[in-house]
C-alpha cells in the first residue's frame, strides 16, 4: 500500500523519552494516593502471588503482586527477572521481599498474608515472623488432582460420586470455622461421614451439622476395612494434608489476584517478548486498569432487575452457574496519561526521564555469553547433510 510508517527503533525511543516516563509517574502516584487512603501505621491483610511470562521453569520474568484484601487493591506489583536471582525458581520469594520491603518501607505491618503452599515462601514468611493462610482455590485443586487419579483405580469407582461433596467440604471447612483445630476436626470428620458414620470422637466436632437422613443410595457408602475406604483416608489424612487445611484462609481467598493476572494477558500477552521496562510498564497499565474496576456494580436491566448470565465452566463438569453481569468498565487512566504526556512529559521530559531511571534494570540474559564472532560461527557452521563430506544420494523409487 506503500504507506508511511514509522520503524521499531523510533517506537522504542519514543516510549524511552514520553510514554514510558509518563506511565511510571503516574503509577507512583496513584500508588502513593491508595497508601494515604490506608493510613500509614495500619495493620493490613494481604494476598500475594507471582505471574511468569512463560510456563515451566523457563521464565524469564516473574511479577509478583501484592492485593489489599479490604479494597481488592493492587498495593505493589515487582518485575524480577531470572538472572537477577539465579533462576526461575527464586523469582517468586524475592518478588515477595521487595513487596514486604516496600509496606514496611511506606510505614504498613502486614497483619497475615494469604498465599499458596509453596515451602519455600513457607520458611522465609516464618523467618520474618508473618502469619500465613493458604488459598484454598489452590489447596482444593491439588487435592483433587489427587483423588481424581485415584478415582480411576480398581476397587476405588465408588470415590467418583464423592469427589463433588468434597471440594464442597474443603471450602466449608475454610469459611466455617474460626481455628485451625476446627477445621482439622471438621475436615478428618469427612472419614466418618463417607461411611454414613455421623457422630464422631472429637470434642471439638462431636457430630456432622447436616440434618440426619438415610442414604437413597448404599453403594454410594464407603464400606469399613475396605481398600478404597483405606486408600481415600491415607489421601485425606495425610500428615501435609492436615498441616494444610490447618492453614486454610477463612476470610478471603486469591480469587480477585488470579482475575488480575489474567488480565495482563490483555497488556502482555505471553506470545509476544518485551524488553524489561516495556514488561514493567505494560503491566503498570494492567494495576492501573484493575484498581480502577475492582470494585464494579452489577448490571441493572430496563426494567429495574439485576442481570445474570448462564455459564457452563469446564471446571464444574458440566454443571451450570449463573454469575452476576458487571457494568462495563472504565478507562479515565487513559485520558488522565494522554493529558500527561501531551501537557507536561513533552514540554519538559528531563523530571519524568529522571525518575525513570531510579528504577534499576538488569542486564539481559545473553550479557552472560561470550558472543561469538561472525566469521569464527560461519567456519564451524555444518549442514546436517554433509557431514563427514558426504552427500545424501537420491535413488529412484
Amino acid at each position: 500500500m506503500e504507506l508511511q510508517i514509522f520503524q521499531y527503533d523510533t517506537f522504542s525511543r519514543h516510549c524511552r523519552s514520553f510514554l514510558e516516563p509518563a506511565i511510571v509517574h503516574k503509577w507512583r502516584s496513584e500508588q502513593l494516593k491508595n497508601f494515604h487512603r490506608l493510613q500509614p501505621g495500619e495493620t493490613i491483610a494481604v494476598a500475594g502471588d507471582m505471574r511468569a511470562d512463560s510456563p515451566g521453569h523457563s521464565a524469564k520474568y516473574g511479577s509478583y503482586s501484592v492485593m489489599h484484601l479490604d479494597s481488592n487493591t493492587i498495593l505493589d506489583l515487582q518485575l524480577v527477572q531470572r538472572n537477577e536471582v539465579g533462576g526461575s525458581s527464586h523469582m517468586k520469594k524475592e518478588g515477595l521481599k521487595r513487596c514486604l520491603d516496600l509496606l514496611e518501607r511506606n510505614g504498613f505491618s502486614v497483619d497475615y498474608i494469604v498465599t499458596d503452599s509453596q515451602p519455600q515462601i513457607q520458611k522465609y514468611l516464618r523467618d520474618r515472623s508473618i502469619t500465613q493462610f493458604y488459598d484454598v482455590l489452590h489447596f482444593e485443586k491439588g487435592l483433587s488432582k489427587k483423588l481424581d487419579k485415584l478415582a480411576k483405580k480398581k476397587h476405588c469407582e465408588v470415590l467418583k460420586k464423592w469427589l463433588h461433596s468434597i471440594r464442597n467440604h474443603v471450602y466449608w471447612c475454610a469459611t466455617s470455622s474460626t481455628s485451625g483445630q476446627e477445621k482439622v476436626a471438621k475436615w478428618t470428620s469427612l472419614v466418618n461421614h463417607l461411611q454414613n458414620v455421623h457422630v464422631h470422637d472429637n470434642s471439638i466436632f462431636p457430630r456432622c451439622a447436616h440434618p440426619v437422613r438415610i442414604s437413597r443410595d448404599p453403594k454410594k457408602l464407603f464400606q469399613p476395612g475396605s481398600i478404597a475406604l483405606h486408600k481415600v483416608e491415607k489421601i485425606l489424612c495425610n500428615k501435609r494434608v492436615l498441616k494444610g487445611v490447618k492453614k486454610l484462609s477463612h476470610h478471603f481467598q486469591t480469587s480477585s489476584l488470579d482475575a488480575f493476572h489474567s488480565l495482563i494477558l490483555r497488556f502482555t500477552p505471553k506470545n509476544v517478548s518485551f524488553p524489561f521496562m516495556g514488561m514493567l510498564c505494560r503491566q503498570y497499565l494492567a494495576v492501573l486498569h484493575y484498581n480502577e474496576n475492582a470494585n464494579p456494580k452489577q448490571a441493572i436491566a430496563s426494567a429495574g432487575q439485576s442481570m445474570y448470565r448462564i455459564e457452563l465452566p469446564k471446571s464444574k463438569k458440566e454443571e451450570s452457574i449463573a454469575p452476576p453481569i458487571e457494568t462495563k468498565p472504565t478507562c479515565n487512566y487513559v485520558k488522565e496519561l494522554l493529558s500527561l504526556v501531551f501537557e507536561e512529559v513533552i514540554l519538559d521530559p528531563t523530571p519524568f526521564v529522571e525518575e525513570l531511571k531510579t528504577i534499576p534494570v538488569p542486564t539481559t540474559l545473553c550479557a552472560g555469553f561470550d558472543r561469538p564472532l561472525k566469521e569464527e560461527a560461519i567456519a564451524r557452521h555444518v549442514s546436517r547433510f554433509n557431514r563427514g563430506g558426504r552427500k545424501p544420494t537420491h535413488r529412484p523409487a
